[in-house]
């Protein structure tokens, strides 16, 4: 028997390899597996270049549970190890084998996993003894057991053990009993060595049989050697990709492309890349790309490690150059990672253009489904937007979808206002919207159609880019305000007839603390009332809303205009009879109100260049008194404009009409509409 000492710099590595090693402790599973590959692969090449001369014989790793001893065995028939490199590889904690064998054997080398030498350590994370029972491949060597309880002091012996390879034997303490359950191996096994290049064998194969599954002789292999992403594409058929993508995502719908990654330079890079139906909710979609190291699974979480629009995507990446044993934090800054990331946006991008050129028809009837990832990308990544430029498509709301080259063209002539600035029309809704979609069309212009969860946030993008450029949506204002070509006419309203019929309609019509009424002089075949929102505040509200927060915007009311067409034949009957019934009575208040509001003016006018301190306190008491007088006949004006439109149906159609327009006529005052339509027929 033989005692040493690990050479470490603290005697109280054990208790931080314990704690603080890596965050997740079932990773010591991946950590032993992703070592007897690495002495598999090692053996494997050592007989590739000749020498290792005997047959190699069957490879296959096996994991064994033995509930009872409450132990784990992991045992390769690898190079094994020497007593001598026990002690260099074992006992010197953080000196890496694999370095060195590399180092000799980097041109022939398959490859391998380990980096650091650390990885093994981590069986102390659940064990409170780990023996390593070995044998080296070299002739005329003879086996040891390496035994330690989780402290400095570790025993070597030799021991009887006729094969080559390493059993690795943990006996967990009893805050790790989870990992004496089957079925918390097996979910280890398949998260982390489901693609791993060396068959690894954990029970035997199961069958029905008289009633009970019982186990056959045959060994469960629990991986795949040989997945697609490391074979040549040329080896591959459509179905093989499919397939795969159903192994990895089995709810999932067929994925709408895919790439096929293969780089060898300046970095060595695998994998395939899905583009998955995303139409909508895109969070839920995220973690779908699995990361690799050498067929070890790395992670699932890939934001700051691939740009954050690629987390869209699903599939799997595999890099030598990607490190294994790190935290995210650290991949995120590696450069090796940065320059992955920067390499499969450019390919992806240039995967979309293909597809676009070869195939434009196909590309336009899958882009609905494309469009959220699309824009997601242009918004967050200007590189990808420089490319995505040349194939991205709008859509217009008769189905039609063009570039952005393209729809500029279509619509620089028409659609052009008297400042120069170019005019994108666009609805959200196009049956909400359609009768602005019709009223925009009857002038010859073209509407777009941005429905999807990212249209608001891109098209404000877009006005960052595109020069010169506004996006409008339809119903925001009148169309000849929308694209201004020129003044509008003249009003046939005068400024106090105006001032009556905007307390008629305001009054007459729902919820009036959420309108303003504005008058727009506008053609005598344009509809005679319109609801309208503003563009900016709206705009404002819809991303808040997207981005799930309330804020300023979110949290202010809807407003909305309700637009007068002051040449509108209607608007002048309703002029005409309010003036029938009301002219009278307002006309002798208006009488009483006009020496109030002159005798107002002069004092004011009389103060009008003296400080406040300086006005006498009997002229501000008059102005007081006045302004009270006329707000009380004002309201006697406005009660009478009130009781007026109160019983005027055909202002109350005219309202309803613009509110249906808008859908936003509903319940019992959409009723109160189709009985009041009847009457009125």
């Amino acid at each position: 028997m033989q005692k040493s000492q690990i050479n470490v710099t603290t005697e109280n590595i054990f208790p931080v390899i314990k704690k603080f090693l890596y965050s997740d402790h079932e990773i010591f599973l991946r950590e032993l597996i992703s070592n007897a590959v690495d002495a598999t692969l090692k053996l494997k090449t050592l007989a590739a270049v000749g020498d290792f001369k005997e047959e190699l014989g069957d490879l296959t790793i096996r994991v064994k549970l033995d509930k009872k001893k409450k132990t784990l065995t992991v045992s390769d028939r690898g190079v094994g190890m020497t007593a001598e490199e026990i002690d260099k590889f074992i006992n010197q904690i953080a000196l890496s084998g694999a370095e060195e064998f590399l180092e000799k054997y980097k041109k022939d080398a398959n490859a391998i996993i380990g980096h650091f030498g650390l990885g093994f350590y981590s069986t102390f994370m659940v064990s409170k003894k780990v023996e390593i029972i070995t044998k080296s491949w070299r002739p005329d060597t003879k086996a040891v057991k390496w035994s330690c309880e989780g402290n400095p002091e570790v025993v070597l012996d030799e021991v009887d053990k006729k094969d080559r390879g390493t059993d690795v034997v943990l006996y967990f303490d009893d805050e790790s009993k989870e990992f004496l359950e089957e079925s918390r191996i097996e979910e280890i096994l398949n998260k982390y060595c489901r693609y791993l290049p060396v068959e690894i064998a954990f029970g035997k194969e199961k069958e029905w049989k008289d009633g009970k599954m019982i186990e056959t002789g045959k060994d469960r292999i629990i991986n795949n050697t040989r997945p697609i992403w490391i074979r040549k594409p040329s080896e591959l058929k459509h179905e093989d990709y499919i397939n795969f993508y159903k192994e990895l995502y089995p709810t999932q719908e067929d994925p709408l492309f895919y790439i096929h990654l293969n780089v060898d330079y300046p970095f060595t890079l695998t994998g395939i890349l899905y583009f998955p139906k995303i139409k909508n909710q895109f969070e839920i979609q995220k973690n779908k790309i699995q990361l690799y190291c050498n067929q070890v699974f790395v992670t699932d979480s890939v934001e700051g490690i691939v740009p954050e629009f690629l987390t869209l995507l699903h599939g799997v990446l595999d890099s030598p150059d990607i490190p294994l044993n790190v935290s995210r934090s650290y991949l995120q800054s590696d450069s090796n990672v940065k320059k992955i990331s920067s390499h499969i946006t450019r390919k992806v991008a240039d995967r979309l253009q293909d597809i676009f050129k070869n195939d434009r028809k196909e590309f336009e009837k899958k882009w609905d489904d494309l469009k959220l990832f699309i824009e997601y990308g242009m918004m967050t990544e200007d590189k990808f937007y420089e490319k995505a430029g040349k194939f991205a498509l709008l859509k217009n709301t008769e189905g039609k979808y063009f570039t952005f080259e393209e729809y500029k063209n279509l619509i620089r002539e028409n659609q052009t206002d008297k400042h120069k600035n170019l005019i994108y029309l666009y609805a959200t809704d196009k049956e909400e919207q359609y009768t602005f979609i019709d009223a925009a069309r009857s002038k010859g212009y073209d509407v777009l159609l941005m429905d999807g969860q990212l249209d608001v946030h891109f098209l404000n993008h877009l006005e960052t880019k595109f020069k010169d450029s506004r996006f409008v949506r339809v119903d925001s204002d009148v169309i000849d305000k929308l694209i201004e070509k020129e003044d509008l006419g003249e009003s046939k309203l005068t400024e106090e007839e105006k001032e009556d019929l905007r307390e008629v309609f305001l009054s007459a019509i729902p919820e009036r603390d959420k309108f303003m009424v504005v008058f727009e002089n506008l053609s005598e075949t344009d509809s005679p009332v319109m609801i309208t929102q503003s563009e900016f505040m709206r705009r404002m509200k819809d991303m808040s809303a997207l981005g799930g927060e309330t804020g300023i915007y979110g949290n202010l009311p809807d407003s909305f205009n309700l637009v007068i067409n002051a040449n509108h034949p209607l608007v002048k009957k309703v002029m005409e009879e309010k003036e029938k019934k009301t002219g009278t009575r307002i006309s002798k208040i208006k009488e009483k109100i006009e020496p109030l509001k002159k005798t107002r003016e002069e004092l004011e006018k009389a103060n009008k260049d003296k400080k406040e301190e300086e006005i006498p306190q009997a002229d501000k008491d008059r102005i007081s008194e006045l302004e009270k007088k006329i707000g009380e006949y004002d309201e006697k004006r406005k009660t009478i404009l009130r009781d007026y439109a109160a019983k005027s149906k055909r202002v109350r159609q005219m309202i309803d009409l613009a509110l249906l327009a808008n859908n936003m006529l509903r319940g019992e005052k959409l009723n109160a509409f189709v009985k009041r339509s009847i009457e009125l027929l």
